[in-house]
């Protein structure tokens, strides 16, 4: 799934992955050759408001479209890609946390505690 499609997609409706008490604003900057696309995402109440921003926002993430393509297919991961220099980051990192929890993970991710009670020893 393409970036644009997956934020496109982004429901206002509650999401309970994400944190009851925090709020913020995110904006992507997705470059593409000599254009860079801007999403604005608002984090309320646990929910998402997608917007085409260029505004300033608590915490901005740009890298190549390709980058953001890769997290909204869960072939990557938003850390992984910040610690590969892929992204880059300005403003309150704590909202990092909470973006990662917006894009999927991959398929075969597990959650531990669950791969614990299974007795899944796969690394």
């Amino acid at each position: 799934m393409l970036a644009a499609e997956f934020l496109e997609r982004l429901s206002p409706h509650r999401r309970p992955e994400l944190p009851e008490t925090t709020a913020g604003t995110f904006r992507l900057d997705l470059h593409d050759g000599g254009h860079t696309e801007h999403w604005y995402l608002t984090l309320h109440d646990q929910r998402l408001d997608v917007t085409r921003s260029a505004a300033d926002a608590d915490l901005v993430v740009r890298g190549d479209r390709e980058v953001f393509d890769k997290l909204a297919a869960g072939r990557t991961h938003v850390f992984a890609a910040v610690m590969r220099n892929e992204l880059t980051l300005r403003g309150d990192m704590r909202l990092l946390m909470t973006l990662r929890r917006v894009f999927p993970g991959p398929a075969d991710a597990r959650h531990p505690r669950e791969a614990a009670r299974r007795g899944d020893g796969r690394r």
